[in-house]
């Protein structure tokens, strides 16, 4: 029952941060952030056949589990933290470090410890690793699409045209 709680607060608290937020950065970011919020679901429907981590309840409950970190911090965090730190490489790696971190050790010892998942193949190290490759790659696809959408602005300013 308590997990059940979590779940669901990590799935709403993270969305009442939102209106906080200037709405052309929150539509400037989001393609990162669901682009960032697809890898990582990627990663969670391997982890069944990999056995990669394992949650009481059946196929059910994992979809709930994984998609309310996805939806929730994942996306909201992803989306502040690019608002924060992006053009700034030094300090979106610092920031994506430390989160990672927080998620790879603490949290995940405590989400075990509440029951919410056991790690079974996985460890804490890999999901580090893999935080962190994740927020380079998503770095870059942000570049890439701010580069683009630049490049349409001039591209209008003098042609008239989009």
């Amino acid at each position: 029952m308590l997990a059940t709680f979590l779940r669901l607060g990590l799935l709403l608290i993270p969305w009442l941060t939102v209106p906080f937020m200037p709405k052309d950065e929150l539509k400037k970011y989001t393609p990162v952030a669901t682009f960032a919020s697809f890898l990582v679901l990627i990663v969670s429907f391997l982890s069944i056949p990999f056995k990669w981590w394992t949650i009481k309840g059946g196929l059910k409950t994992k979809a709930f589990n994984d998609l309310s970190f996805i939806l929730g911090p994942y996306f909201v965090g992803t989306i502040w933290i690019f608002r924060m730190t992006f053009g700034k490489f030094g300090l979106f790696a610092l920031i994506n470090v430390l989160m990672d971190s927080f998620l790879s050790f603490p949290f995940t010892w405590l989400a075990q410890k509440l029951k919410m998942y056991k790690l079974v193949n996985f460890k804490p190290k890999h999901i580090f690793f893999i935080s962190t490759s994740f927020a380079l790659v998503s770095y870059i696809y942000q570049l890439f699409i701010s580069r683009d959408s630049t490049e349409k602005f001039h591209n209008h300013q003098k042609t008239g045209r989009y």
